[in-house]
């Protein structure tokens, strides 16, 4: 979500293109930090510039409000939260849960938690 990106912060990584721009209604679901209605923008890039991307977006996201960003790299998922990337198996529970607890401790609601790997 664009809201998610930290005041001051340029998010840049070669080669990377958004794919689509949506704004949704996310009043139902948002958080008490959140605004109500969020711009999602979804994009795609060569599978070789994820840690690049996983660091970009690292260094980009708010540090309030719970936010995250996740992608998938062939058979693996990235979860980045603010100067954090967890990188795991579609399959590894593990991974995924320990993706899903660092998410609780910044403050990501409960039901944002549900991506799909």
């Amino acid at each position: 979500m664009a809201e998610s990106l930290r005041p001051g912060a340029e998010f840049r990584v070669a080669g990377l293109s958004i794919t689509r721009i949506a704004r949704k209604d996310v009043s139902t679901s948002a958080s008490g930090a959140q605004p109500r209605v969020w711009t999602f923008l979804e994009f795609a890039a060569a599978d070789d510039v994820a840690d690049e991307l996983g660091r970009a977006l690292a260094e980009s996201l708010a540090t309030d409000g719970g936010w995250y960003a996740d992608f998938t790299v062939g058979h693996e998922h990235v979860v980045v939260f603010a100067n954090r990337v967890f990188r795991y198996g579609r399959d590894d529970r593990a991974g995924r849960e320990e993706a899903v607890e660092y998410g609780r401790t910044v403050g990501v609601p409960e039901h944002q938690l549900d991506w799909s790997d």
